[in-house]
């Protein structure tokens, strides 16, 4: 090879990796974000990227794009490892035509999603982009889809996460939608369908892009987000965890660690943490971090539908899902927004072979006109559907109120539970003593002189007979009844024992999940 080929080589490498120029990185920085390359140093493990169509150019000529032509079109492709194992990636590069995507664009993108769906590995996408590219008209449109297509047809195959590190707008936001999991950054990121202009020309309301798709709007109002971070590092290191946790793909399990032990005193703390009063709160996250290993526990969307808690563990080492009802925000009950989280995050670990662990601590159903106007039965319906069509080991643990509909719902034995415990602070009921009492002694409280010490009367005797797990475990429908401070041994014990569980659902095309 002669020195002009090499120094021809190594002079486009350097004029690719500079994207869109000094001046356009340097407004990167200054809006406190990180160029595309960057990203991907933070997120890789040194050393290990590997770039794939790093000459890309685009071939459109319309409106100037035949003079600006540079590598890459907009976005760096390729792939890499964490921590040792195999990912594909994708960063869009805003300093070259704002990130904006084209055919060239599309086709990179689309070429590493197939490469992951034929090797079996997770595929990551870091998006900063201003959209389809106009210049190329209904082509850039078409690229979109090409991509939505094979998101959908990766979805259960190969993780799937998108880190949204910039604007995401229009059409744009509908790929990291069909992925399994969205990261945002603060101040820097926002997804909307339609912009605030185009909101203010129809609605008339006036909303900054911040209010109307920013990070912190996403992770609490819309549930959009399920993880959102300071910075665009801290993003990234965070992606890096959560893929700790995840196998990398559907035939695979994910990867056991060495085990660690619980913080010290938990097992005291766990048999005193159930108030004597069961209408008094506790905070479950304090139930789950003395249950799994020390410091393992990655909730998920923490910010969205709080009465329900979603996230990954280590318990002795191997992964788990936990999905847990939050007594301390609205009692832990169910409702539309926390029925659609819990379900989406059961069907995830289904997918990928993770094993679901349930807390539970419910009082039934939210009531009211808004949850049934808006469809709670449909919603909750998507939770059940969820539990009852996944394969993976589930255990169950009642901590506390088991009642209604939410007790079949919550992983209850009736639909495929494999193990269902309940501490001795259980009450497993068709709902509270009070509203019990209210129902079947109506005409006596009715016709007495003292409803109150009656009424007083009969629930100590409902409570005594219902308020307790003994007779779910007579009719086998608990398993055992055991105290907070064994249930770590028992779930390791449990969850090993399911280890090589086979359930196979019927065969079919696919279910009908009540959308």
């Amino acid at each position: 090879m002669s020195e002009d080929s090499r120094a021809d080589l190594l002079r486009r490498r350097e004029e690719a990796k500079l994207g869109g120029g000094e001046a356009r990185i340097k407004r990167q920085h200054d809006k406190g974000k990180l160029t595309a390359r960057e990203r991907l140093d933070i997120l890789l493990d040194d050393d290990s990227f590997v770039e794939t169509g790093m000459f890309v150019r685009h071939q459109a000529h319309d409106f100037g794009l035949a003079d600006s032509r540079p590598y890459g079109d907009g976005v760096v492709t390729g792939y890499g490892k964490i921590d040792g194992r195999l990912v594909y990636v994708f960063s869009q590069d805003f300093s070259v035509f704002g990130g904006s995507l084209g055919l060239a664009h599309a086709e990179k993108i689309v070429n590493v999603m197939d490469l992951a769906l034929q090797n079996g590995a997770p595929v990551i996408g870091l998006n900063d982009s201003g959209g389809a590219r106009i210049q190329e008209g209904v082509v850039s449109l078409g690229g979109y889809a090409d991509i939505f297509y094979k998101n959908t047809i990766a979805s259960g195959v190969v993780p799937q996460i998108s880190a949204v590190m910039g604007p995401c707008a229009g059409g744009a936001v509908y790929s990291p939608a069909i992925t399994d999991f969205i990261a945002m950054v603060r101040g820097t990121s926002y997804m909307f369908v339609t912009g605030p202009d185009v909101v203010k020309t129809v609605t008339q309301e006036e909303v900054t892009h911040e209010e109307l798709g920013g990070a912190d709007t996403h992770a609490s109002k819309s549930g959009v987000a399920h993880l959102v971070f300071d910075n665009d590092a801290a993003c990234l290191l965070g992606i890096r965890k959560l893929l700790s946790y995840i196998p990398q793909n559907c035939e695979e399990q994910a990867a056991g660690i060495p085990a660690s032990a619980p913080p010290t005193g938990w097992a005291d703390q766990l048999d005193s943490i159930i108030p004597d009063s069961p209408n008094k709160p506790y905070d479950m996250i304090s139930v789950i971090s003395l249950l799994v290993d020390d410091n393992t526990f990655f909730e998920i969307h923490a910010d969205y539908a709080s009465n329900i808690i979603v996230g990954f563990a280590r318990l002795n080492g191997a992964s788990i899902g936990i999905v847990a009802n939050q007594p301390a925000v609205l009692a832990g009950v169910l409702d539309i927004e926390s029925s659609v989280k819990a379900a989406r995050f059961v069907r995830f670990c289904d997918a990928f072979n993770i094993p679901l662990l349930v807390l539970e601590d419910v009082p039934g159903f939210l009531p009211g006109t808004e949850q049934e106007w808006h469809g709670v039965i449909r919603n909750g319906a998507k939770l059940l559907f969820a539990f009852s069509e996944s394969t993976v080991p589930r255990i169950t643990v009642i901590t506390r109120k088991a009642y209604g509909g939410a007790y079949d719902v919550m992983n209850s034995k009736h639909i495929g539970g494999d193990l269902n415990f309940a501490w001795p602070s259980a009450e497993i009921a068709v709902m509270g003593p009070k509203g019990a009492v209210e129902i079947i002694y109506r005409k006596q409280l009715a016709q007495s002189d003292n409803p109150e010490e009656i009424e007083a009367t009969f629930i100590e005797e409902y409570r005594d007979k219902f308020a307790n797990p003994y007779i779910a475990a007579e009719r086998g429908y608990i398993d055992d009844v055991i105290l907070p401070s064994e249930t770590r041994q028992r779930l390791i014990s449990g969850f090993e024992m399911l280890r090589n569980k086979v359930s196979n659902n019927p065969p079919k095309k696919h279910g009908n999940v009540p959308l």
